[in-house]
């Protein structure tokens, strides 16, 4: 793209996952050096860099979580600006790059497909230009449409329609993004008793977590019904994470609601324990948002939220954690083996091995990664382990959930979640491909040896 040919030649000789990750790190940079221009602020603010830098890279991978409260510290231009770097973190720096090459005219060749394959996660390079194509276009409508309703919606709420509306906008990024940032200096909650405003938050939140290629295929879906085209068959994919995405929402909802049922939701309505359940169920998907101050909840239910949190997204979206198809396969995994099976089947389709090791690779990954940064965190920090754990799954899972503690962390605990921000971003198995080398396969193989298991 548009590079020098002495750097485009450097580009060239590293993998597509270093050059992957090499544009997320400039990405960081062009965020953090938009975040420090003196028009982001409100006059009279002075913020620290690293809390410049963290809100940058909270922003790039779509998180959340930050050290300042954006409404008393952010200018108008510089809610503006935060939301490009949402939307830059919420699609991907290679469909953003790909996008504006498009717009140019330019070719996208072999290189660039396979770099778009690498970013959004995908196994095969058919289809990568117009999958980028679809995507902008489905996120463009959807966002346009809510921007519109939750800004109409919103001059009930607000004195003029410019702020109406810049609610609307914003409010409309953040959850589409799964961002978790907001405007009104208390997420979600002047809304805790407004349905509407819930509902809208909850089907964005869904739009952005449950994948890209899910939504690609069910509009395909509904085109073809109209246009009496060819019928469109779902993906193994795309059952196994809408699936996945349905179950841990209403099992996270139950779980909420019966481990503060004798606590939180004493002398709740019906309607409010049902809405503070799902809201807080949905959000741990990767959202952010939050109709209530989560610190409110017992010390069993942050532990339940911070596993939902662990899990995150799915894959291919604006979410992070483990990804709900990884958890989905390793559970299925431990059932398979435990009643004597060999292959994992699903939907009537078996699972790829490597596939399956990936899964598993990733889970061992992620509770290695989250077990290290609580043991590192907890020995300087002067909060609980319940606190610290929250807080990282948080990071971890792109969910910018908090229970009041970010603004009052170490620099050294904001750079370890910023890393955690990165890698929940990226995921694991891309992560890990920065340190993998290419070998030949030799053409013999030792004597193997069983070991003793369990």
């Amino acid at each position: 793209m548009f590079l020098p040919k002495s750097f485009a030649r450097w580009i060239n000789t590293l993998s597509p996952v270093r050059i992957i990750l090499f544009f997320y790190l400039i990405a960081a940079i062009f965020s953090t050096a938009l975040m420090s221009l003196p028009i982001v602020y409100q006059d009279g603010v002075d913020v620290e860099f690293i809390d410049v830098v963290f809100t940058a890279v909270s922003a790039l991978s779509v998180t959340g979580l930050s050290t300042i409260t954006i409404a008393d510290t952010l200018s108008t231009v510089g809610i503006f600006i935060l939301a490009f770097i949402l939307q830059l973190g919420a699609v991907g720096v290679m469909a953003i790059g790909t996008f504006i090459w498009l717009l140019l005219g330019k070719k996208i060749g072999l290189k660039e497909r396979q770099l778009i394959m690498t970013d959004q996660n995908q196994t095969n390079f058919e289809g990568m230009v117009r999958l980028i194509k679809q995507i902008i276009l489905v996120l463009i409508t959807v966002e346009f449409i809510a921007f519109l309703i939750l800004g109409t919606y919103f001059l009930k709420y607000y004195s003029s329609p410019a702020e109406a509306y810049l609610h609307g906008f914003f409010g409309t990024i953040s959850a589409v993004t799964n961002g978790g940032f907001d405007i009104t200096g208390e997420s979600l909650v002047p809304f805790k008793y407004d349905y509407f405003v819930q509902f809208i938050n909850i089907l964005l939140i869904i739009f952005g977590a449950i994948g890209f290629p899910v939504l690609i295929e069910v509009k395909n879906f509904l085109f073809s019904r109209n246009q009496n085209q060819k019928v469109v068959h779902f993906s193994l994919f795309t059952k196994l994470t809408t699936l996945t995405f349905a179950i841990l929402i209403l099992v996270g909802t139950l779980g909420i609601y019966l481990l503060d049922i004798t606590q939180f939701f004493v002398g709740k309505t019906w309607h409010e324990s049902l809405f503070y359940s799902l809201f807080q169920s949905v959000t741990t998907r990767s959202g952010g948002l939050s109709t209530m101050d989560v610190s409110e909840l017992s010390e069993s239910n942050h532990l339940w939220m911070s596993f939902l949190m662990f899990i995150g997204a799915s894959p291919s979206s604006a979410g992070g954690g483990i990804r709900t198809t990884t958890f989905a396969l390793a559970v299925i995994f431990i059932i398979t083996y435990a009643r004597g099976g060999s292959g994992i089947r699903i939907f009537r389709r078996e699972v790829h091995e490597e596939d399956l090791m990936k899964a598993v690779t990733v889970t061992l990954m992620a509770i290695l990664m989250v077990f290290m940064s609580i043991l590192i965190i907890s020995t300087y920090e002067p909060f609980t382990i319940t606190q610290i754990m929250f807080e990282v799954t948080s990071a971890f899972g792109t969910v910018g959930l908090s229970l009041g503690i970010t603004s009052e962390l170490s620099t050294m605990t904001k750079i370890l979640l910023m890393i955690l921000m990165f890698i929940g971003r990226v995921g694991i198995i891309t992560f890990l491909f920065m340190f993998k080398k290419t070998r030949k396969s030799g053409d013999y193989h030792y004597p193997k040896e069983r070991i003793s298991i369990g």
